[in-house]
């Protein structure tokens, strides 16, 4: 990271030329905005840009958009993953493709703009979610692009893992979570944190409403943390075991060999997402 806390990885042998073999994966977080440029012909990350403890995660893609030359060239596809408190799960059985709206009164906020569905197939259930205006208007840029759900990277992540899972996927300044038991969502979640006491607090909730037997759970953490850190350190007065978490597909990542493995292990994983 540099002073602004953004960080630019690139081959350097990546040529934008190229760019309608390659897919863009973006990633605006609560207080990150991130994406990578993966080489589809090849199987390798091209590049992957980072910026943290940003003020706001859709302004951050807003000002990268008019200045960042790598986000406007002519892709082979585009997956975009916001972070939006609209946002709902509807299991395979109850869900209505021919009224949206129905589910979307469930919503904190009212929608603007186009309503999105994912399918989760592995997992049994819909993800309808709506993106916040400022987003939802930056987005005309992508007109062809594949609207994910915030969480879709984690879940793709989730699905190679059994038994039961938690998985915390950290910015500097937030968390995700995503419970999962027998193959089953139980949970899912982001948490705002100022301060360690703050993250203290939520975990408590978490194990404390969920039930989490923290013996028998797999902590899974991804994005930034590391081993011996405060938060680290925190989980490992709950948890027995905590592992961390990298992409198991077979990028070549080398472009990221001097970070660790789990950093960006769920913007990746959006390029598995359908």
């Amino acid at each position: 990271m540099n002073n602004n806390n953004s960080i630019l990885l690139i081959d350097p042998t990546f040529d934008p030329a190229t760019a309608s073999a390659c897919n863009l994966l973006i990633k605006v977080g609560l207080d990150s905005f991130s994406y990578a440029i993966l080489n589809k012909e090849t199987n390798q990350v091209s590049a992957v840009f980072d910026e943290q403890e940003c003020e706001n995660g859709a302004q951050k893609f807003a000002e990268r958009l008019k200045t960042d030359p790598y986000l406007t060239l002519p892709y082979q596809l585009v997956k975009v993953a916001v972070h939006t408190q609209n946002t709902i799960a509807v299991p395979n059985d109850l869900f209505n493709e021919n009224s949206l709206t129905a589910h979307s009164q469930y919503f904190i906020e009212e929608p603007v703009g186009e309503i999105y569905t994912q399918t989760q197939s592995h997992f049994g259930f819909i993800t309808i979610f709506a993106l916040p205006k400022t987003t939802n208007e930056l987005l005309t840029s992508f007109t062809e692009g594949r609207k994910c759900s915030h969480q879709a990277g984690l879940l793709a992540l989730a699905e190679k893992l059994n038994g039961t899972v938690l998985i915390l996927d950290f910015s500097v300044g937030s968390f995700n979570a995503l419970y999962i038991q027998n193959q089953q969502v139980i949970f899912q979640q982001c948490y705002e944190i100022a301060n360690l006491d703050e993250f203290n607090y939520y975990l408590l909730l978490m194990i404390n409403q969920l039930s989490i037997d923290t013996k028998e759970t797999n902590l899974q953490l991804a994005g930034i943390i590391h081993e011996g850190d405060d938060r680290y350190n925190c989980l490992l007065k709950y948890f027995s075991e905590v592992a961390f978490m990298a992409t198991t597909t077979d990028l070549d990542q080398q472009v990221l060999e001097d970070m660790p493995a789990h950093y960006y292990s769920s913007l990746l994983a959006l390029d598995q997402c359908v």
